[in-house]
């Protein structure tokens, strides 16, 4: 058994062939894309299976939300699971679960079976991305491991935006198990070449020992954690006694794991590695991306839903531009990540996203497709020079097992980020649809000359129209309600894209904690100097 630091005459790469290193490329790619894809794409179908399975709202939240919070708590195990386990057997049997499970989602006629069969497909997801990002920094030679994951990265960037408009279609086009049979062929594919090619690591475990306590108080803390995070907004936060709870149980949880794995020899997860500094602002940042990755995925099509009277798949195909975008970038960023400095690249990028966000800020309700290309079209492209950089100056510090371990911990740092980001945003929406709702009623009175205008012009229309002077007035003020709430939430949305711009500005400093040099060696856990 190899040592954690890694041979430098005889890297792990060195035991592929350019074939098998590509071949096993695709293969973690259809598994990454399958579950990031799945994050989003069910969201579409939700009003179908609550008619198909009897569901209320709460109830079938829990469709998404099972899945998520099984997702987040395996996330940053995937490193002990796979050295515990073998990277070839862990991750051929997580695609093989996320698989099956995907196929008896699809065949669920109730809705405690397809609930349980998500939280089976969260628990097979989380290698997906966790596992197959660390299997690719092995596998792949240094000045290879840009243009790597540039191409992992397309599909983990572009995947939420993608998930929404090809659910919509499946769903007008077929029926909503088709959002899980999907995945079945996709799945089939990638176990046979994972299963066939992929060779486990040279840096497993030597050690039985399972450290339950860690495991149980992870899933404690985390689990509740995202629970409240799902539920917070719906349940009006701290009001809910159901919310303090969870919110003391993941307080108390996360702290004692904490303590828990840093006390202990062979911990579950490997919190030592956040001692790095260059590494622990990576993962804080990226929860910062993460944020208005999914945060700003969440709003757009709300926006464009509820003021702009889309459907789900119209807003889908409004914000394929930024995809595209996004995956022009990421293909240019693998090509230049060796040339310049990784978090000049990631500054760059947070530039572009704060720019993007200001563009957004000034949308009304008269905004159409033309007015959101170029907003989205900078936003993608800032996001694919954003991750790849960061996630190479994150990374390649790491060595030997702390590659698996590191992955984990970024990927989770991101769905939480994600997590956060949809939690806050929707609360500040309702918030701020309140406030500019009062303060625009202030203004719209008995004394405003404009207000009573409309007021009698409107009135006089429902009168052409047949309507009596009594119910015309009722009509005319509904309307008027009408367009004081949809400005309300116009603004409201102003301000959330604002939010947006400051955060990523409040995450700026945190670049300065990553490595000056350029990423490009995840073997030897150095960097070149700038």
């Amino acid at each position: 058994m190899a040592s954690t630091t890694s041979q430098p005459d005889h890297a792990e790469y060195a035991d592929y062939s350019t074939v098998e290193r590509w071949t096993i490329m695709a293969a973690l790619m259809l598994g990454a894309l399958m579950q990031v894809i799945d994050t989003s794409i069910v969201n579409v179908a939700i009003p179908h299976m609550m008619g198909n399975l009897g569901a209320t709202v709460d109830q079938i939240g829990w469709v998404s939300t099972g899945y998520i919070i099984s997702c987040v708590i395996v996330l940053p195990l995937t490193g002990w699971l796979s050295s515990t386990f073998g990277r070839k057997r862990y991750l051929t049997a997580s695609i093989i679960l996320f698989t099956a499970a995907s196929f008896f989602c699809g065949t669920s006629r109730s809705l405690n079976a397809l609930v349980f069969f998500r939280v089976l497909q969260g628990i097979g997801g989380a290698a997906l991305v966790s596992t197959a990002q660390a299997t690719m920094m092995e596998i792949f030679p240094p000045q290879q491991l840009g243009m790597v994951q540039a191409i992992y990265g397309i599909g983990i960037m572009v995947g939420p935006t993608i998930g929404p408009t090809l659910g919509g279609w499946i769903t007008d086009n077929y029926s909503w198990p088709w959002v899980f049979f999907i995945n079945i062929p996709i799945g089939a594919l990638a176990v046979f070449l994972a299963y066939t090619f992929v060779h486990n690591s040279r840096f497993e475990r030597t050690n039985n020992r399972v450290d339950l306590v860690g495991i149980a108080l992870l899933a404690i803390g985390l689990g509740s954690l995202q629970t409240l995070l799902e539920k917070g907004n719906r349940e009006d936060w701290f009001q809910s006694p159901l919310i303090v709870w969870l919110f003391i149980t993941a307080l108390i949880g996360i702290t004692t794991f904490v303590i828990w794995e840093l006390r202990q020899e062979h911990p579950a997860v490997n919190l030592h590695i956040l001692k790095n500094k260059a590494f622990s602002a990576g993962v804080v940042f990226t929860a910062v991306v993460g944020f208005g990755l999914f945060g700003g995925t969440f709003v757009l099509p709300i926006y464009l839903q509820q003021l702009r009277n889309y459907t789900a798949e119209q807003s889908g195909f409004a914000l394929f531009p930024g995809a595209i975008a996004t995956a022009i970038m990421m293909a240019i960023a693998g090509r230049i990540a060796n040339k310049y400095p990784a978090r000049t690249l990631v500054f760059i990028g947070s530039g572009g996203i704060i720019v993007s966000m200001l563009m957004l800020s000034r949308i009304t309700l008269d905004t159409g497709p033309n007015d959101l290309w170029w907003p989205l079209i900078i936003r993608g492209a800032a996001l694919g020079l954003n991750f790849l950089p960061l996630t190479l100056a994150t990374l390649t510090i790491l060595k030997g097992r702390e590659i698996a371990d590191g992955t984990g911990l970024f990927n989770l740092s991101r769905q939480i980020g994600g997590s956060l980001g949809i939690a806050i945003l929707s609360t500040f929406i309702d918030h701020r649809t309140t406030i500019h709702r009062a303060s625009l009623v202030e203004h719209i009175n008995v004394y405003s000359p404009e207000a009573l205008q409309r007021l009698h012009a409107l009135q006089g229309a429902m009168m052409a129209k047949g309507a009596s002077f009594a119910v015309a007035r009722q009509q005319a003020l509904a309307i008027i309600d009408r367009i004081i709430n949809a400005q309300a939430s116009v603004m409201a949305f102003e301000d959330v894209f604002r939010v947006v711009a400051i955060v990523f500005l409040a995450g700026l400093p945190l670049l300065l904690l990553l490595k000056k040099g350029i990423a490009t060696s995840s073997h030897s856990g150095s960097t070149h100097a700038e």
